[in-house]
């Protein structure tokens, strides 16, 4: 239900705006329909799978950005463990477990009410958010589920910097 009703005709698709980055910046892309796109992009510790979906009857960019680490049945919970820690450092979006396919995965939502077209810097600053946060965390995630270390003993690990060189 909304309080005001205004129908606003939007000028494009926003996966648009998407695509054509994408294309400029000649990283992997598929388009599997009009309002989603998926775009393969390299990090520093793996290879990130970047789907962008329009949700029309919400008037919301959705991005979901997934890394190649199954989650077990047995470390499942060490890991919720780990998303609520995790998330609690968050200023911008969020991690999930996608739990039927074990899969960790950064979520983030931009809202475009009332026909707003989204910009170059905002979805490219959307995409940055999401790489840096599983660049950040994506160790902890691992030392969960391969190295079987606690949520906190996997969050200190992987949050440790050093100062200076050797």
């Amino acid at each position: 239900m909304s309080l005001i009703e205004f129908d606003f005709e939007r000028q494009s698709n926003p996966v648009d705006v998407i695509e054509h980055i994408a294309a400029l910046e000649d990283w992997s892309f598929e388009r599997s329909g009009d309002d989603e796109i998926t775009i393969s992009v390299n990090g520093r510790w793996c290879d990130y799978h970047v789907s962008f979906s329009w949700m029309e009857e919400v008037e919301a960019l959705h991005l979901a950005c997934a890394f190649d680490l199954k989650v077990t049945e047995a470390r499942k919970t060490e890991v919720t463990r780990l998303l609520a820690a995790v998330n609690e450092q968050m200023w911008l979006g969020h991690f999930d477990l996608w739990r039927s396919e074990g899969v960790v995965m950064y979520r983030h939502a931009l809202l475009l009410a009332g026909g707003v077209e989204p910009t170059t810097r905002q979805v490219e600053t959307m995409l940055t958010s999401a790489i840096e946060a599983c660049e950040r965390y994506y160790q902890a995630f691992q030392f969960v589920v391969w190295a079987g270390k606690s949520a906190r003993e996997a969050l200190d690990g992987a949050l440790f910097e050093t100062a200076g060189e050797a």
